[in-house]
């Protein structure tokens, strides 16, 4: 049987750059404190600076915060800016902020809220750092995911948007389901450079902030069940800091709690839904993604297959 994954796994990070987006609280900060814990430099990407120091004050180890607002390109692009200013290197960046369930908003830019978050402003912030990642041997870019990317989830080319119609579960599944298919062709065109990898994670039923805009009427029994279904935190966080840290890593491979349902356990590699490996639908993410974005990746185009 093999030996569960825990924290005590977890190489030394030293002289390591490691980027967390939305560390401030649940797992991200679980993953930064890990991170930072075991001797890598830690940067905490957060849209409220505030909140971000008093995260980094209860973090034992070097750790330094940055601005970021990811429903805002314009802040994307400071962000990237100063992190290139004072990074020559980057050895992680791990996507891991993220909305889910918020009723209909747009970002700064118009974009549809969840999609505009979890995917599209992870995608700008991979691309404008990416020169900084690339050259770094064993550097990776991890994704986190979520097993809502199965749940009412498909990548709506028609109306990305939901301009026509709106709904909270299935805005947040596209999301997540992108958020899988990004990575999964980030690392396909990775793979002729050789350095670096991309890989994702899920955190599995997590007690977290994130659900805090849950509809009533899931919210109740989730509730009452959170005792047997809801893991820590820290639990959550490892399948993250598994694919961000361990040798055995393999580019494009996905992780996620051990056990029943992926909901609660220790990190193994697990398997997303048949749809997320449809290339031609990652593909044509792709482009949509740099389109919307402006932010186009200095990576050779993947070869049609």
């Amino acid at each position: 049987m093999t030996e569960d994954w825990t924290e005590e796994h977890i190489p030394d990070q030293s002289g390591r750059v490691a980027i967390v987006t939305g560390a401030n609280t649940g797992l991200g900060f679980e993953t930064a404190r890990l991170l930072a814990e075991h001797g890598a430099h830690v940067i905490i990407a957060v849209r409220d600076v505030e909140k971000g120091r008093t995260a980094a004050g209860r973090i034992a180890g070097e750790v330094t915060v940055q601005r970021l607002d990811l429903a805002s390109l314009d802040s994307i692009r400071a962000a990237a800016s100063d992190i290139r200013a004072d990074h020559p290197r980057i050895d992680l960046l791990i996507n891991n902020a993220g909305v889910m369930y918020t009723p209909r908003q747009t970002t700064a830019d118009g974009f549809e809220l969840q999609f505009g978050t979890n995917h599209l402003g992870h995608f700008a912030l991979t691309g404008l750092l990416l020169d900084r990642i690339l050259p770094v041997p064993g550097s990776r870019v991890v994704t986190v995911s979520s097993t809502g990317h199965r749940i009412r989830a498909a990548i709506h080319f028609d109306d990305l948007q939901w301009e026509r119609s709106y709904s909270r579960v299935g805005a947040y599944g596209q999301a997540k389901l992108a958020n899988l298919m990004f990575t999964y062709e980030l690392q396909r065109r990775l793979a002729a450079h050789g350095t670096t990898i991309a890989v994702a994670a899920h955190p599995g039923t997590s007690n977290t902030e994130l659900a805090r805009n849950t509809p009533a009427a899931l919210r109740v029994p989730i509730t009452r069940l959170a005792p047997l279904i809801l893991q820590s935190p820290a639990m959550g966080a490892l399948p993250t800091v598994r694919a961000a840290t361990d040798p055995a890593v393999l580019g494009g491979q996905y992780y996620g709690p051990g056990g029943r349902a992926e909901a609660r356990g220790y990190p193994r590699v697990v398997t997303s839904s048949p749809a997320s490996y449809d290339f031609a639908t990652q593909q044509r993410l792709w482009r949509a993604s740099e389109e919307l974005n402006g932010v186009t990746y200095a990576l050779d185009r993947t070869p049609a297959r």
